[in-house]
């Protein structure tokens, strides 16, 4: 019998990143930095953002969890990437592959092929760049999705040979992983707001923010799925009290603070995913 994570697994994880503060470290694009590290102190963690060549190796391998982001990549960044990702897979440091753009750029989609072999803990991106990873095509228009997140589910399955779980985003976040006797399962998030893509970097700051509940987590299912959750109502309690796109980004931040478990398990919307048969094996 298949477990998939439940609202009483969130709400201990969450409580679990508050007491230890994991430090992430970030390899993330130049148009996420600030914001991303504010997401993180306000949701209970740490950043650091060590994205040299010379340091991101050490470094991965005394984080609590990584995050290589391919949003603005360059040879110097793309050296850290891999770098960072050899290093914590052989630390044990947890790691997620956000593959921003990948699909419709052949040199990043190569790279993020690359960092593949070095097994991310997590892969976290919206159902096209999931899609495009899986090498099952998909139609990205930039860092946007032209793929509906159920759509993603296919390939989320194929690259659990690569990595431990995948999420796809979407206004329904989809999720596949193992639970703790090692039976793949699905997972539906909902909830979110609209404003969410009117906001620069929240996708990215989540990817963060799986970086930092894989650190504390029982299960990297568990980790990416609380994660999704904590975004999901920090984002409705936001736009409750916000009316355009600045005022969300402060309320956002607020909300992430606010959040707590008794909050999420109050709100979070979780709804376990049917798979096929022949993939739960």
């Amino acid at each position: 019998m298949t477990t998939p994570p439940t609202v009483d697994d969130l709400a201990a994880t969450l409580d679990a990143l508050r007491a230890r503060v994991p430090l992430v470290q970030s390899l993330t694009n130049i148009v996420s930095a600030n914001f991303l590290t504010n997401v993180l102190l306000a949701a209970g963690a740490s950043n650091a953002h060590i994205d040299n060549a010379h340091e991101a190796g050490d470094f991965a391998r005394i984080a609590g969890g990584v995050l290589v982001n391919l949003g603005t990549p360059d040879d110097g960044t793309a050296a850290a990437f891999t770098r960072a990702a050899e290093a914590a897979h052989e630390a044990g440091t947890p790691w997620v592959l956000d593959p921003v753009g990948v699909g419709g750029l052949a040199w990043r989609t190569s790279l993020a092929a690359d960092l593949l072999h070095h097994r991310p803990t997590a892969i976290r991106g919206n159902a096209s760049e999931i899609i495009a990873l899986a090498g099952l095509g998909g139609d990205t228009r930039g860092v946007d999705s032209a793929d509906e997140a159920a759509a993603a589910v296919p390939a989320a399955l194929a690259l659990l040979d690569r990595a431990q779980a995948v999420s796809a985003s979407g206004p329904v976040d989809h999720l596949v992983g193992r639970d703790r006797d090692g039976a793949i399962v699905g997972l539906r998030i909902a909830g979110g707001s609209a404003m969410l893509p009117r906001v620069t970097s929240t996708g990215c700051s989540l990817g963060g923010l799986v970086a930092a509940y894989l650190a504390v987590a029982a299960t990297p299912l568990i980790g990416v799925a609380t994660a999704h959750a904590h975004v999901a109502v920090a984002a409705e309690i936001a736009e409750e009290n916000s009316s355009g796109p600045g005022s969300f980004a402060v309320a956002y931040l607020d909300a992430l603070y606010a959040v707590d478990a008794d909050t999420l398990r109050a709100r979070a919307r979780l709804e376990p995913l049917d798979l096929p048969t022949e993939d739960t094996k």
